[in-house]
């Protein structure tokens, strides 16, 4: 038998049909946006996603997570720069069309996004009290991937656009945030309203690459 509600706690919500087509729309149309706005973002809105944000899993309930926001223009400056050269050699690693694709790919939100926030994971935490990650230290990283994923989609829940700026040298990046250097850069995020909205992903439309077949690497033991 599934264990009962919670006496001392409110009655746990019954999600109805109507609200998994809404939670898959969600779903399908989370995009990592590469094209920002300028506009703030409304007032209240960035607070209320970082506190959805800490409701992820999180292993020995660890929280690991560490919001850092990027408003000093020297520190914006040092990741622009550290993105720039970062740029720089992931496209001489490509070759031929595929350079040519990789040079055409606009990643503005560093330049438009009214918001960068950094999110880092603290490996030295004690929050949690290690349960669960001394076998598994990457869990606490994981752990604040879903922080990130669970901001995702909150944000396009409220019309509010997610980037993701992978293409940095995170030591560099930890160091110009002046942050404790045991932290790990887990994510760099731009944050505001989208150009534009679209269901399939901007590197699907470009043939950048395409989405794998549902179960392709399901395997059974």
């Amino acid at each position: 038998m599934p264990p009962g509600p919670d006496p001392t706690g409110p009655l746990p919500p019954r999600f109805d049909d109507a609200f998994r087509d809404q939670l898959e729309g969600l779903l399908r149309w989370r995009r990592d946006v590469r094209r920002f706005r300028r506009d703030a973002l409304a007032p209240g809105i960035l607070d209320h996603l970082l506190d959805l944000a800490c409701l992820a899993p999180s292993v020995g309930y660890s929280q690991p997570w560490r919001f850092v926001l990027v408003e000093d223009v020297r520190r914006r400056t040092a990741i622009r720069a550290n993105f720039v050269d970062a740029n720089q050699d992931a496209l001489a690693a490509y070759h031929g069309e595929r350079a040519q694709l990789y040079a055409r790919l606009k990643l503005s939100g560093l330049d438009d996004a009214p918001v960068q926030l950094a999110v880092c994971t603290d490996p030295t935490t004690m929050t949690g009290k290690g349960l669960g990650c001394r076998t598994m230290p990457q869990t606490l990283d994981q752990s604040t991937a879903m922080a990130v994923m669970t901001l995702w989609l909150a944000a396009r829940a409220q019309g509010v656009g997610v980037g993701w700026v992978s293409i940095l040298d995170p030591v560099a990046a930890i160091a110009a945030l002046d942050v404790p250097p045991a932290w790990h850069l887990t994510a760099y995020l731009c944050i505001g309203y989208p150009e534009q909205e679209a269901s399939t992903p901007e590197l699907a439309r470009l043939g950048w690459e395409t989405r794998d077949p549902a179960g392709r690497d399901l395997v059974q033991r």
